[in-house]
């Protein structure tokens, strides 16, 4: 029997050297990384965007350059704004800044308005508790069920085609629910968040996501998967 060769992505390496650069772009959007997370962007940055050095700084992708590499192929814009998405809602919060940030990406590439004006519902708002002055981040109370609906359907229909792309999301959509924690500064509860999956009204379909990134990797790309599991 002769070795399986792996999928060959249909994407160029142009397109999916834009495509990494918009996820890395709004994954920083909302200015919130630790050192661990500044340092798997680093190794994402320099193994699959291939830059000179290890430097986690990096240029943010400009609307240009998503307009001329997305708005051509419809297919390949839709399939870009939904991974955009998912990085947005991976740490299970959606921020202002990343709302904007996803905005500008769809006018840009001509797609996606009406999904990410639902999304705008699955912002969470902060609660501040009146004895301590602690921060409770809960999901937006208008959001329901059924309104989401579509954006899910959306959601699900992304298409994994690209290896870069597949590690990237495995990388970043977190393997198991985060658990429920408070963050405390100089001994004081300040924030309390609850797990990820009450928290993120899309938590099941980021973790199908991730999902189908893992099996692309291993079914199609004949690849080891088990860092990332």
């Amino acid at each position: 029997m002769q070795p399986t060769t792996p999928t060959q992505s249909p994407n160029t390496d142009e397109q999916i050297s834009v495509w990494l650069q918009g996820l890395l772009t709004i994954a920083w959007a909302d200015g919130n990384f630790d050192p661990t997370e500044q340092s798997l962007i680093a190794s994402i940055t320099h193994q699959d965007l291939t830059q000179a050095d290890n430097s986690i700084s990096f240029q943010a992708v400009s609307l240009e350059d998503l307009s001329s590499t997305f708005k051509p192929d419809p297919k390949l814009a839709e399939n870009f704004l939904r991974t955009a998405v998912m990085v947005a809602l991976a740490d299970g919060t959606f921020s202002s800044s990343e709302d904007e940030v996803l905005h500008q990406y769809s006018e840009a590439i001509g797609c996606g308005s009406e999904m990410l004006d639902a999304l705008r519902l699955t912002l969470c708002q902060e609660e501040k508790e009146p004895e301590t002055g602690a921060v409770t981040l809960t999901p937006h109370p208008e959001v329901r069920h059924d309104l989401l609906d579509p954006v899910r359907d959306w959601l699900d229909g992304l298409e994994i085609q690209d290896p870069k792309v597949a590690r990237f999301l495995c990388k970043m959509i977190p393997a198991q629910c985060p658990f429920e924690r408070d963050i405390t500064l100089f001994g004081r509860k300040v924030v309390h968040i609850p797990p990820m999956c009450k928290l993120n009204p899309l938590y099941e379909q980021l973790v199908g996501m991730r999902f189908r990134a893992l099996s692309y990797l291993a079914d199609e790309c004949n690849e080891d998967v088990t860092p990332y599991v």
